[in-house]
């Protein structure tokens, strides 16, 4: 999977509940409504045939993101985003949506 390189930050967000963050490199932070400044991690990054995962512990918790190429909508704004992201905190799986400077999202900046 070449379609994020290295050096692009990978933005994210998620609803139900809302989620988001970004990460750079070996750092992820994730952001909810009650933590807006968000929680940083360190993360493992690999490159799969079909997506990039990023592996890391928040709060004690296993932490997996895998960020695949494929047109999302967050279901909440006009936004058409390139990537979707599938994330498991420990147990709990959530779904959402992500974007890079080199591939951004299509819509509203500010819906």
């Amino acid at each position: 999977f070449d379609e994020i390189a290295d050096s692009d930050t990978i933005r994210f967000t998620g609803t139900e509940p809302f989620w988001g963050g970004s990460a750079t490199g070996d750092q992820l932070t994730y952001t909810t409504p009650e933590n807006p400044d968000g929680a940083t991690i360190a993360v493992t990054r690999f490159a799969g045939n079909s997506g990039l995962g990023l592996s890391g512990k928040l709060e004690g918790q296993t932490f997996d993101m895998v960020v695949t190429a494929g047109t999302c909508s967050d279901g909440m704004s006009d936004r058409e985003y390139p990537f979707t992201v599938t994330l498991e905190i420990g147990e709990d799986k959530r779904f959402g949506c992500a974007w890079t400077t080199s591939r951004p999202f299509t819509g509203p900046e500010n819906p």
